[in-house]
């Protein structure tokens, strides 16, 4: 059922979301993670984004769990894509922590489409929003070269990763936040670690990469 997310200071928020993140923010970040919280409120009123918890179980949550793939992202990554960005988890998050990560947030349904070109606009966030669906062929609007792929919490088949492990650059990978069940991957990709994510038992972020020739 629609709700409002629980208000929060931006100071509660900013603490939150930094005791969350493996890596420093900026008040720059802050700032724009803020604003999607804020956007994210009144489109959830109608649209249920998301589920309901306090305001910290939020950041801890959603915010937290798109911000533990920091330390697997390369510093010098500069196209990125996000599948499935639904509520701009964690896809638009990655861009407000990364500014030199250019994303593409894609998404299937128009109207979370539309949340997500006015979340970026809040957060002043220069994210490129698709409205396509991911099947094989690819989309022909994907980038042709990437750095990072991002999906959570949505399966993708072998063939569509495949042809994106068919665009990734000599260091890219593809990061899936998955729970216990491993993915079921083609020949071309690999698992390249992973991470838990904190507060869960099975959740994790799987890092894939291109399989040696």
């Amino acid at each position: 059922m629609p709700f409002a997310l629980p208000p929060i200071t931006r100071d509660d928020f900013a603490a939150a979301v930094r005791a969350g993140s493996p890596e420093p923010l900026d008040a720059r970040a802050v700032d724009a993670l803020y604003a999607h919280y804020q956007e994210l409120s009144l489109w959830n009123q109608r649209l249920s984004l998301i589920g309901p918890g306090t305001a910290g179980e939020i950041v801890a949550r959603h915010y937290g769990e798109a911000l533990a793939a920091l330390p697997l992202i390369p510093p010098d990554a500069r196209s990125g894509l996000d599948i499935g960005s639904g509520a701009g988890f964690p896809g638009l998050v990655l861009a407000a922590a990364r500014p030199g990560l250019g994303m593409t947030l894609v998404e299937a349904r128009e109207r979370k489409w539309a949340f997500l070109l006015a979340a970026a606009r809040r957060a002043s966030l220069p994210c490129r929003c698709l409205h396509v669906r991911v099947a094989f062929p690819l989309p022909a609007a994907l980038p042709v070269a990437l750095d990072v792929v991002t999906a959570r919490a949505l399966k993708l088949g072998r063939e569509v990763l495949a042809a994106l492990a068919e665009r990734l650059g000599a260091d890219g990978r593809i990061l899936l936040w998955v729970g216990e069940e491993d993915p079921e991957l083609p020949p071309e990709l690999s698992p390249s670690g992973s991470i838990k994510l904190a507060g869960s038992r099975t959740r994790r972020i799987v890092q894939l990469k291109r399989s040696p020739s």
